[in-house]
């Protein structure tokens, strides 16, 4: 019994840590992206007409709203839990 609480509580550690992990990439992601996009959007002003930071901006955009989804937790494909519940499907199957 007790190594069934031990695993139990390993594996909500795992998950937490891997949880954290996840927000401390967003976070470095938007943080790059606020620095550097401001810097691209100055050079793309004082360098040509034709807005080409416009690009990376909404790209990278996309990807870090993508990366804040994932983090904390939003998924519209799979939904709340959907990993949880196939891991538990495929045991019960073994």
């Amino acid at each position: 019994m007790e190594s069934a609480f031990t695993n139990d509580k390993n594996y909500k550690y795992q998950k937490a840590k891997e949880k954290v992990e996840a927000i401390k990439g967003f976070y470095g992601n938007l943080l790059a992206y606020c620095i550097v996009i401001p810097i691209l959007a100055y050079i793309n002003y004082n360098t040509t007409n034709f807005p080409w930071a416009i690009f990376p901006a909404l790209g990278w955009g996309f990807g870090v709203i993508m990366n804040g989804l994932y983090a904390y937790g939003y998924n519209p494909l799979f939904g709340k839990n959907w990993e949880e519940r196939k891991i538990k499907e495929f045991m019960q199957e073994s």
